[in-house]
């Protein structure tokens, strides 16, 4: 078997996920990192459905240079009772610029019956039509079945009429859907293998995650004979999602051998996955096998243990193939060994016995009295340890700030004041938010970019607060937040009686740790 194709339907199937919403500047930026990532076909939406495809695809006909993927427009056949000509989805389809058609129709006799109510040689007519007249035009056509492997069960042949009155016509892939995402892996597999096995058509795989299986059962696809597969990144789509092509593809390469990207083009998943999330304005999930930053983090003893001997003992893949990394997370679970590891990324001179280390570990123990927890506050843990070796390098100097919040009314229900210094320069700046916390990270941040302009890119991603001694309302607490720059995401910790205090430690610290760069990557082990 040759390379697998990769067909991405993030901006057409994933965009029908809940929460998800593309502009057309969203879309363009997603398809140029699409195309940086090596995909072959970029579904990028319906022309006849909407305005804004409409717009797309006339900008990418004009402006939009790709160097390897091809773009693909998505829509149905003629309406029954309707001659294919007539049509004017399939006409915008044909005039939308668009090389590749991704073209749907039924392979289910009962949503022939039930839902497009027409014969069953009414709608095979349709199906042949509709392929022909967009072959007539010089289109490619890729036809995809809707609801096939349920059509497949209940009447094979009929589900097998309609791929072939699309071959006829002269499509050039036939896809088979599992469009409720109830299939399973072992069926999925031997439905493929027998379409494969009557057709000279190249056979194409396209599963939902309803049942939470569309990764096995697209892999189950390929082994039994599909040459192109076909989802979303991070997995977007309606209801559960389809299949997670950061999850299929490294499934391709590494575990069936099977190329399906250029391989020097794998180590950009992680920056893609993240880039689309940011983009979706979604929340990375970061237990994500291959993608997420606890794909490859490390927090039992005994896991670190054998991972200081060989990387290999509790990995299944190189983090850096996929544009990830390791990270040994510090806990009471993980012991000296984890630190020292950490430690060794700053100073390779540093040992177990050394009094510098001694401290060090001393330091973190004071800390953790105090409430301090560094397991999820990566990038605290780094500044106090450079603080602690007297490396630290200190950006700004906070000489004043001040919070006031009032009765909620709007979104701007809190103002901040801050005095910040730095190189003896001093700014003194205001700004209002929704809370004070808000309010106080736009001040902050409004102070320091006349200085540090990167960090108009910066924003927080999460806040959590959580009291760590029981004393009612004075007890303390800590602050936890996750800030990110676009593409790297740290996370940082506070501990006060004071929750503005609290929150400011956490807040100086990540605005800290994003200015710090190139030495927080290494010890992170970027």
């Amino acid at each position: 078997m040759g390379r697998i194709e990769i067909l991405d339907t993030t901006l057409r199937d994933g965009a029908q996920g809940e929460g998800v919403v593309f502009s057309r500047e969203d879309k363009i930026k997603i398809i140029r990192a699409l195309d940086a990532l090596g995909v072959d076909y970029i579904e990028a939406g319906n022309p006849a459905s909407n305005p804004k495809d409409r717009s797309l695809f006339a900008f990418a006909g004009q402006k939009l240079s790709l160097n390897h993927a091809k773009l693909t427009a998505f829509g149905s056949t003629c309406r029954a009772g309707h001659r294919a000509e007539e049509d004017e989805g399939l006409q915008a389809l044909a005039q939308s610029g668009a090389g590749v058609v991704s073209l749907f129709g039924k392979a289910s006799l009962f949503h022939v019956e039930q839902v497009l109510r027409c014969s069953p040689q009414e709608n095979l007519r349709i199906i042949e039509e509709s392929v022909a007249f967009l072959r007539d035009r010089g289109l490619e056509v890729f036809f995809d079945g809707e609801h096939f492997f349920d059509g497949y069960s209940q009447d094979p042949d009929y589900a097998m009429a309609t791929l072939q009155a699309a071959c006829r016509a002269g499509a050039s892939r036939v896809v088979l859907c599992d469009t409720n995402g109830g299939g399973l892996p072992r069926r999925i597999g031997q439905v493929t293998a027998q379409v494969v096995a009557a057709l000279d058509t190249p056979v194409a795989i396209h599963c939902h995650n309803d049942a939470g299986l569309a990764t096995a059962c697209t892999l189950e696809a390929v082994l039994a004979g599909a040459t192109q597969v076909q989802g979303t990144i991070n997995g977007y789509g309606e209801r559960c999602g389809n299949a997670n092509l950061c999850q299929v593809i490294p499934g391709l390469h590494f575990k069936l051998h099977m190329p399906c990207l250029p391989e020097e083009k794998l180590e950009r998943l992680t920056r893609t996955a993240r880039l689309i999330s940011e983009i979706a304005n979604l929340s990375m999930d970061e237990h994500s096998p291959y993608v997420g930053r606890s794909a490859f983090a490390h927090k039992g003893g005994m896991h670190i243990d054998g991972m200081l001997k060989t990387t290999s003992a509790f990995e299944h893949v190189p983090p850096e193939s996929v544009g990830n990394r390791r990270r040994y997370v510090i806990s009471e679970m993980a012991g000296r060994g984890a630190l020292l590891t950490r430690l060794s990324q700053l100073n390779p001179a540093l040992h177990k016995d050394s009094q510098q280390t001694i401290a060090i570990m001393e330091m973190l123990k004071d800390l953790e009295a105090q409430g301090y927890s560094f397991e999820n506050a990566e990038g605290s843990l780094i500044l106090r340890v450079l603080g602690a070796m007297e490396e630290r390098k200190h950006f700004f100097e906070v000489q004043d700030f001040h919070v006031f919040s009032r009765k909620p009314e709007d979104d701007k229900n809190a103002q901040a004041y801050v005095k910040v210094s730095v190189d003896g320069q001093v700014e003194i700046t205001a700004d209002e938010g929704n809370g004070p916390v808000n309010a106080l990270d736009l001040a902050l941040r409004k102070a320091l970019t006349r200085f540090y302009p990167s960090l108009s890119r910066m924003r927080l991603k999460d806040f959590k607060v959580r009291v760590v001694s029981g004393s009612g309302t004075a007890s303390a607490v800590r602050v936890n937040i996750e800030s990110t720059d676009g593409q790297n995401v740290w996370s940082t910790v506070g501990v006060s009686a004071n929750v503005i205090e609290a929150s400011f430690i956490a807040l100086t610290d990540s605005i800290d740790y994003m200015l710090l760069g190139g030495a927080a990557a290494q010890f992170s082990g970027k």
